[in-house]
């Protein structure tokens, strides 16, 4: 990991907050289904709405942050290769749906005083600007939320890839994963009561056990550049702003697998 020399200026922190984080700089890795709420599809704005205020906590406390937001919501691109659409041309329709995603974050974010910048790695100047990851490491040090969109800009990545790529690039401390349960379970423990629920793992635990918490490639992204892995509910309220203090209910995925 870079040490804290290497991050730069933080924005300033709201009394008493200032020593209270264990991550300074992380990427918040969203789902596109975390968006929609109950819905069977799009966006529910008191979803997105209550979302943004759990960020702002977090950046209230002083730490920079960045998002990745998956566009499953509106459309996914391994559904559309599966009913037979070219690979390549329903990974771009997908990677459109992040930026609609992350267009409809930024709008909640600035709503409730938060600084934001939408970048997309498919170049739309008209609505966001370009990735380009020195502006984006500004953009953090200056205390603005930054929202990575369209993926990698390439097909045949999922965002999950796209949030470890992110997060090496831009030197986070840790890679936020929000899911819909605390944590990393041996099975999907809302059709396996008996799943069996962990705490720490390694990376090549989650990789051996073929967990299905990222994709292989985002794990190994991680453990190359050293980026701690934090799953957590995003249901829970507060559960950002307690996993980014190093406290509450997450599962960690380091190399070592324990809980540091």
């Amino acid at each position: 990991m870079p040490e804290d020399a290497a991050i730069g200026p933080l924005p300033k922190p709201m009394p008493g907050q200032a020593g209270d984080v264990k991550y300074r700089r992380v990427l918040l890795k969203l789902s596109g289904e975390a968006l929609m709420g109950e819905q069977g599809h799009g966006l529910d704005p008191a979803v997105v709405k209550r979302l943004a205020g759990e960020i702002k906590t977090v950046h209230a406390m002083g730490v920079q942050v960045a998002l990745v937001i998956g566009g499953g919501n509106i459309f996914r691109g391994l559904a559309g290769a599966s009913s037979g659409m070219e690979r390549s041309t329903a990974d771009y329709m997908g990677m459109l749906a992040t930026i609609i995603n992350s267009l409809a974050m930024q709008s909640a974010l600035e709503g409730i005083g938060v600084p934001t910048r939408v970048q997309s790695a498919i170049a739309m100047q008209a609505v966001c600007e370009p990735y380009i990851r020195r502006r984006a490491v500004r953009h953090m040090e200056k205390g603005r939320v930054v929202i990575f969109a369209a993926g990698t800009g390439n097909p045949f990545f999922t965002t999950d890839t796209a949030a470890a790529l992110r997060a090496s690039e831009t030197q986070c401390q840790a890679l936020m994963k929000a899911t819909k349960v605390d944590g990393v379970y041996s099975a999907d423990p809302k059709k396996d009561k008996a799943a069996t629920r962990y705490d720490t793992l390694s990376y090549l635990d989650v990789l051996a056990r073929d967990l299905q918490v990222m994709d292989a490639a985002a794990i190994s992204l991680a453990r190359e550049n050293r980026i701690p892995i934090l799953v957590f509910s995003i249901h829970n309220d507060g559960g950002f702003a307690e996993a980014v203090k190093g406290r509450g209910r997450f599962t960690i995925i380091t190399e070592e697998g324990a809980r540091a």
